[in-house]
């Protein structure tokens, strides 16, 4: 203890040791969120291009099948 106060000693100290430890969790309290933001944005591109993916089968079904039906004679377009 640096001074004396009319405060206890005992409540300082644990003032000071909660103040402390606080400190001493930021930077992987920090790091943990930071984690978590970037699993969080890596997770919304894999979705994506998931949706993206589908909607190009389904492009690529619905050109094939128009294909088909051109070739075959029974297009109406």
């Amino acid at each position: 203890m640096a001074m004396p106060t009319p405060v206890n000693g005992q409540i300082t100290d644990a003032v000071t040791q909660a103040n402390l430890t606080n400190l001493g969790q930021a930077p992987g309290m920090a790091a943990g969120a930071l984690n978590q933001s970037l699993v969080h944005s890596l997770s919304l591109l894999y979705a994506n291009s998931v949706s993206g993916q589908q909607n190009m089968n389904v492009l690529a079904q619905a050109a094939t099948a128009r294909t088909v039906a051109k070739l075959s004679g029974k297009d109406a377009g």
